[in-house]
C-alpha cells in the first residue's frame, strides 16, 4: 500500500472520467471512444467560437498576426454590443443542449465549465455596459488607437502601408460612435471625475503636435510612425512619396477632426461633472461594485469584507515591517524607518550606465539563483527559458517598473523579465528580490509559460485568464522564497513586505472609495500614511481605483486564497502534505477562478486518504 502520489491523483480522475463517467437520469457508463468523441465535439466548438470572436474583431486578429482585416478597426457601436450578446446567447444555448456533459474528459469537463460561467457571467453584466469610462488615464482609443498602430501594425510591403492608411482613414468615423457612446453614457449619469478630463485632453493634442498638423520640423506621432516603417520597404522613391503623401491626407482629413471632435466634446462635458468618485454614483452603483468585485476576485466578498481584510493585512505587515526596523537597530517610528528607505543612497544604484549593468546582473543573479532550487518546490517546471532585459529606451518613461513578456508559443522567444532602469530612485535594491520572484520565478514565468505549454486545451484557456489568479499566484510567489531562505537581507525582506503591504493598501482604499465614498484625497491620504511609496505613487494609484472599480483587490485576494489553501490540505494530510504536490494542483491546468482551484485542492486532499 501507498500513498496516491499526485501523478497517480491525476491519471485517476482522468480514468474515472473516462470510464465511469455516469449520469443520475441514465446511470450510463461512457466508452473511452464515447468520450473521446463527445470531447472532440466539444472542443470543435471552442475552436469554431473563438475563430468568430476573432472574426469580430480587426483589432484582435492584428494582435494574433492575422492580416484578414488589416484595413479596419473594430464596430464599437451598441449594435455591435448587442450582436456580442446575441452570440453569448446563443453560445450558451448549444452547451446547454448539445453536450453530454457526463461524456466528457477531465478536461473537456473542466474547459465546458469555464466557458459556460464566462458567457453566463458576459450575458448577466450586459446590464453594466454601460458603466465604465471608455476614455481615461490608464487606457482609452485617445492613446490605445496610436499605440495599437504603432505596436501592432506591421508594414512588410504596400498593401500594409494602404492598410494602415485605410485605418487612418477609420478614426473619424470610429471616434464618432465613441462621442456617441459617451454621450449614451452621459444620459444616465456616468461621466468621469473632473481630473480624467485634462489628461485624456492632453493625450489627444498630443496626436496633433507635429507635420502634417502643423508647420513644426518634427513629423507627428502617427506620421513618423508610418514613414518609418515605409522607408524600410524595398520600394522606389515614387512610391514611398505618394504612401506619405496619402496617409497625410488620411490624418487631415480623418484623424485631426477626430480628436478635434473629442476634445471638443471633453471640453464641454467638464463644465458638467462634479468630484464624485466612486462607482457608488452610478445607477444601481453598489450593485455593479459587488458584481465587480465578484468577477474580479471570482469570489462572493462582499465590499465590506474585503476592506475588513485590507485592514487586517495592513496592521500584520505594520508589524512585521517593525520587527525588521528593531532589528536592523534603528531609532526612530516606521514612518521614519519608511523615509530613511525612501532616501538613503545605499539602497540605490546609481544612474548611470555602470549603474543599469549593475542592476542587471543582480537581477540575472537572482533568476539563476532561484532556478536551481526549482525543484525544492515544483514537479513540472517550463520548458521556455527566462531571460532578464532592461525595458527598451522607446517606453521606458511610460512603462511600469517591472513585467513580463510570455515566451512565443513556437519556442521562437523566451520567457523575458522586463526591469525599467528609467528612473533609477523608482527601482530600489531592497525590492530586487521580490521583482524577480514575481515576475520571473517561481511567478508569472512559471504560471503563463506552462499554461501556454498544457496541450489538449483549447484557445480561450491558453491565451485567457483570471487576474486573481495570475497576480494572486504573482503576489504568492513573492512570498514562496521566504519559506525556502532567501530573503536573507533583511532590507530585503521589508521591500518584499512594502509590496505586500501597497497590495493590501488597495483592498481598503478600492472599498473606500467606491463602497464608502472616500474621496480621491483621502485614497492619497491613506496611502502616504501607511506605505514608504512616494506620493506621486498613491496619486496614481488612486486614479487607477477610480476608472477601473475593483480590479486592484484581485492580487491580495489571490494570494490569500492560494494561501488559505495550502493550509487547507497541509492541515488535513499533515506529514504526507507535499509543497511539490500542492504547487502541480494550482498550475496544471492553466488560469483558472479561486472557486474551481478550491474545488482541485479539495479532490487533491480526498485523494491522500486514499491507499493503492
Amino acid at each position: 500500500m501507498r500513498t496516491l502520489t499526485i501523478k497517480a491523483f491525476l491519471l485517476l480522475a482522468s480514468l474515472t472520467l473516462v470510464i465511469s463517467c455516469k449520469t443520475e437520469k441514465t446511470n450510463k457508463t461512457y466508452t473511452e471512444a464515447e468520450v473521446a468523441a463527445e470531447s472532440k465535439k466539444l472542443n470543435d466548438f471552442f475552436q469554431k467560437t473563438f475563430d468568430a470572436r476573432v472574426d469580430l474583431s480587426p483589432e484582435f486578429q492584428t494582435r494574433l498576426g492575422i492580416k484578414k482585416d488589416y484595413g479596419k478597426l473594430d464596430d464599437i457601436s451598441p449594435e455591435a454590443k448587442a450582436k456580442e450578446l446575441e452570440m453569448d446567447k446563443e453560445q450558451l444555448q448549444w452547451m446547454t443542449d448539445s453536450v453530454n456533459v457526463a461524456a466528457l474528459s477531465k478536461e473537456a469537463l473542466l474547459s465546458y465549465k469555464l466557458y459556460k460561467q464566462k458567457l453566463e457571467n458576459d450575458i448577466a453584466d450586459y446590464q453594466y455596459r454601460l458603466h465604465n469610462y471608455p476614455v481615461n488615464q490608464m487606457f482609452g482609443a485617445q492613446s490605445g488607437l496610436p499605440s495599437f498602430l504603432i505596436n501592432m501594425h506591421s508594414i512588410d510591403d504596400v498593401k500594409d502601408a494602404e492598410a494602415y492608411i485605410s485605418r487612418l482613414n477609420a478614426f473619424n468615423s470610429y471616434f464618432v460612435q465613441l462621442v456617441e457612446n459617451l454621450k449614451e453614457r452621459e444620459a444616465i449619469g456616468v461621466m468621469p471625475p473632473v481630473f480624467v478630463y485634462d489628461k485624456v485632453i492632453q493625450d489627444s493634442e498630443n496626436i496633433l503636435i507635429g507635420q502634417p498638423f502643423d508647420a513644426s520640423e518634427t513629423q507627428s506621432t502617427l506620421l513618423e510612425d508610418f514613414m518609418k516603417k515605409v522607408s524600410k520597404l524595398e520600394v522606389d522613391a515614387e512610391t514611398k512619396s505618394n504612401l506619405e503623401a496619402e496617409a497625410k491626407e488620411a490624418l487631415l482629413t480623418s484623424v485631426k477632426p477626430a480628436y478635434n471632435s473629442l476634445i471638443a466634446f471633453m471640453k464641454d462635458q467638464k463644465e458638467r461633472v462634479n468630484s464624485d468618485h466612486g462607482a457608488w454614483k452610478f445607477p444601481d452603483g453598489d450593485s455593479f461594485y459587488n458584481n465587480a468585485l465578484q468577477r474580479t476576485t471570482t469570489t462572493e466578498l462582499t465590499a465590506q469584507e474585503i476592506h475588513d481584510i485590507g485592514l487586517r493585512e495592513v496592521a500584520r505587515i505594520h508589524g512585521e515591517m517593525d520587527a525588521i526596523r528593531k532589528a536592523v537597530g534603528f531609532e526612530g517610528s516606521l514612518q521614519d524607518f519608511f523615509q530613511f528607505m525612501k532616501t538613503d543612497p545605499q539602497f540605490y544604484y546609481s544612474a548611470d550606465q555602470e549603474g543599469k549593468e549593475a542592476y542587471l546582473a543582480e537581477a540575472v543573479h537572482l533568476i539563476d539563483s532561484m532556478k536551481t532550487r526549482l525543484d525544492e518546490i515544483f514537479i513540472s517546471k517550463p520548458k521556455a527559458d527566462l531571460i532578464v532585459k532592461a525595458v527598451e529606451p522607446f517606453r521606458e518613461q511610460s512603462a511600469g517598473k517591472a513585467f513580463y513578456n510570455r515566451p512565443a508559443a513556437d519556442g521562437s522567444r523566451p520567457g523575458i523579465y522586463y526591469a525599467n532602469l528609467y528612473d533609477m530612485e523608482s527601482m530600489p535594491t531592497y525590492q530586487m528580490e521580490a521583482l524577480a520572484y514575481h515576475e520571473g520565478i517561481p511567478g508569472h514565468h512559471m504560471q503563463l509559460a506552462i499554461q501556454q505549454e498544457l496541450e489538449e486545451i483549447p484557445m480561450f484557456r491558453k491565451f485567457g485568464g483570471y487576474t486573481v489568479y495570475s497576480e494572486g499566484w504573482g503576489l504568492y510567489s513573492e512570498f514562496i522564497p521566504k519559506e525556502m531562505g532567501f530573503y536573507a537581507d533583511p532590507y530585503s525582506d521589508f521591500g518584499r513586505l512594502a509590496m505586500e503591504l501597497w497590495r493590501a493598501c488597495r483592498l481598503v482604499v478600492d472599498t473606500g472609495i467606491h463602497n464608502k465614498k472616500w474621496t480621491r484625497e483621502e485614497g492619497i491620504k491613506y496611502y502616504t500614511d501607511n506605505t514608504p511609496n512616494a506620493e506621486l505613487d498613491a496619486i496614481k494609484m488612486v486614479e487607477r481605483h477610480i476608472v477601473m472599480p475593483g480590479q486592484a483587490t484581485a492580487y491580495k485576494i489571490g494570494m490569500l486564497k492560494i494561501l488559505e489553501l495550502r493550509k487547507k490540505a497541509k492541515d488535513a494530510m499533515g506529514e504526507k502534505f507535499d509543497i511539490r504536490e500542492f504547487h502541480e494542483v494550482v498550475l496544471s491546468h492553466g488560469a483558472i477562478p479561486l472557486n474551481v482551484l478550491e474545488d482541485f485542492v479539495d479532490e487533491y486532499i480526498a485523494s491522500k486518504s486514499t491507499e493503492i
